[in-house]
């Protein structure tokens, strides 16, 4: 085994993946500030993670929207553009050789980094680990690097059913899941804030502001 190969069996990245445009934003809210609120205090919460990389992935943007978001990272943050059409493969491959790499969506700016770490631990023996989220989606995608034939043939993105992964699985504990979280796509998200958690500074300054 090269020097090289022990580094890339020791490495784990996370990757915050961003929209080049707004999507949804509550009543009164700019949609493109709301988006990088948004993506500002996610990656906060993984940036703060220990013995992890942080990378940010813009997905479909061009050198504007990549240079945006890098704004918005610390110094050295690793922020590219990703295929629209199979964004967290695409995210993955740019990473490189890592142990994993898991692709958390860009709207969670209260996700507890322990849930991070849940899905890292669980592709010890999983093919792929999910947060999933309240509104059927998931939050977050840690995959094994190289990713298994199965993955690559599903491309799957966070609006990917739980049910299309489980089906599609080899084996029994291909598909692990971890536990779940709520993602901020609509006014009813928004009430399940915690006001009185440290973190998402940038969206709880964005709605404390009409």
């Amino acid at each position: 085994m090269t020097a090289a190969d022990a580094s890339a069996q020791d490495r784990r990245v996370v990757v915050v993946v961003v929209p080049a445009t707004g999507t949804w934003a509550p009543p009164g809210r700019d949609p493109e500030a709301w988006r990088l609120a948004l993506a500002e205090d996610t990656y906060e919460v993984l940036a703060a993670l220990d013995r992890v990389e942080t990378a940010v992935a813009v997905v479909g943007g061009d050198e504007s929207a990549v240079a945006e978001v890098s704004a918005l990272t610390w110094p050295g943050t690793p922020t590219y553009a990703v295929d629209s059409d199979r964004p967290i493969l695409h995210a993955v491959e740019i990473v490189g050789p890592a142990a994993a790499v898991v692709a958390v969506s860009h709207d969670v700016p209260d996700l507890p980094g322990l849930l991070i770490g849940k899905l890292f631990r669980a592709l010890s023996h999983a093919d792929i680990a999910v947060t999933p989220a309240e509104d059927g989606s998931l939050a977050a995608i840690g995959l094994k690097h190289p990713v298994p034939n199965w993955i690559a043939d599903l491309a799957p993105t966070f609006d990917t059913p739980l049910s299309i992964l489980e089906t599609h699985k080899p084996r029994r504990h291909a598909v692990a899941t971890g536990p779940g979280w709520h993602r901020l796509r609509s006014n009813a998200d928004i009430a399940r804030l915690d006001p009185g958690l440290e973190g998402w500074n940038a969206t709880r300054s964005l709605l404390r502001h009409s």
